[in-house]
């Protein structure tokens, strides 16, 4: 969890925070809505934070229905 926050803090600052942090350690998987709702963003703020930690690698995107999933691909490779 450290080495991921680190790695968001020194790519993207200004995006950080600790309820972010706590949010994508929190189940091993998010939505854009729990992103919204534990941060308190827009839907477009909490779609740029999600699609920067995909770019970073901290999270990749599946598609099941009509809903995005965000998995943190750490805590995933802990069930695998």
């Amino acid at each position: 969890m450290d080495n991921y926050i680190e790695k968001i803090k020194r790519t993207y600052l200004m995006m950080y925070s600790k309820d972010l942090g706590e949010n994508l350690f929190k189940h091993p998987y998010t939505k854009i809505e729990f992103v919204m709702n534990d941060l308190q963003v827009s839907k477009p703020t909490a779609t740029q934070y999600l699609n920067n930690l995909i770019k970073l690698e901290v999270l990749r995107k599946e598609k099941y229905c009509k809903t995005n999933y965000y998995i943190n691909r750490q805590i995933y490779g802990l069930f695998v």
